[in-house]
């Protein structure tokens, strides 16, 4: 599998996963719509990339927290017949515990990592449908598996990134539309200074954004469903994904498990 051609819509394009991203698919050969608060980086991203690659670079300064920012990125979704492709990477993450973290700075949180993404897929899916044809790739994190590692809402957030992008698979696999769900481990990036743990960027196991990025695009071009730039071991990722599907029926019992010695209500029976 390849890239498809036509327009990608990128998220949180102004730097890091983002901005790589916005390289990689303009030296594809695709167009691009770039998505993100800051005027003036978006702007330079745009003029970099096309002076080297003569794409059409487009910009679009939307804050994703913000309703009126977030309709009108919908509404391009909605209404561009070229865009082929959504890459939603906007987000932002936190290291701090419940006991330190502020609850309006976790549901703002929320609002990027889960209802703006959710809300641009809402508005991408059914215009590919209809085009019959359509890439949207879910940039989730490791932290959706390993949930214990960062912030509690942070990794949450990316837990459902995770789950929505099997339920995006189910429904859209046999209407033309793919979805690739990416989890990045530690990734050398701004995103760690607002998160507020800045040295993170250096670390021995923080992988480069550029790294990232290709590895996801390769996953990409591999068909993969979900891709893990980190994780060395695939069958890790198999098995786990064979697990969590072999016990799904199994949750589908109208008694509760012998274990809890309720017994049957109906028949008295302990």
């Amino acid at each position: 599998m390849t890239t498809p051609k036509g327009t990608a819509l990128i998220t949180g394009a102004s730097s890091g996963i983002g901005a790589v991203y916005a390289d990689r698919l303009a030296k594809r050969g695709c167009d691009l719509i770039l998505v993100a608060r800051n005027q003036q980086r978006l702007t330079a991203v745009a003029d970099k990339l096309r002076g080297e690659t003569g794409r059409d670079v487009a910009v679009l300064s939307a804050d994703l927290n913000e309703k009126a920012g977030l309709a009108k990125v919908e509404a391009v979704l909605r209404d561009n017949p070229a865009i082929t492709m959504l890459v939603n990477n906007a987000g932002v993450g936190s290291v701090a515990s419940i006991l330190q973290a502020d609850v309006d700075t976790m549901e703002a949180m929320i609002d990027l990592n889960v209802t703006a993404l959710t809300r641009l897929t809402y508005a991408a899916a059914p215009a590919f449908v209809a085009r019959g044809a359509g890439t949207i790739v879910n940039i989730s994190s490791v932290v959706g598996i390993a949930v214990e590692a960062l912030n509690g809402v942070y990794s949450a957030s990316k837990s459902y990134v995770l789950s929505f992008g099997h339920s995006l698979q189910k429904d859209l696999a046999d209407k033309g539309v793919r979805v690739q769900t990416v989890l990045p481990g530690a990734t050398a990036t701004e995103f760690w200074d607002v998160a507020g743990y800045p040295p993170q960027k250096t670390s021995e196991i923080t992988m480069s954004a550029e790294d990232c990025v290709d590895a996801a695009l390769a996953g990409l071009d591999a068909g993969e469903l979900v891709t893990i730039p980190g994780l060395h071991d695939a069958q890790l990722w198999t098995r786990w994904e064979a697990d969590r599907r072999e016990i799904s029926p199994k949750f589908r019992n109208a008694k509760p498990a012998p274990r809890y010695g309720i017994g049957s209500r109906a028949t008295g029976v302990v």
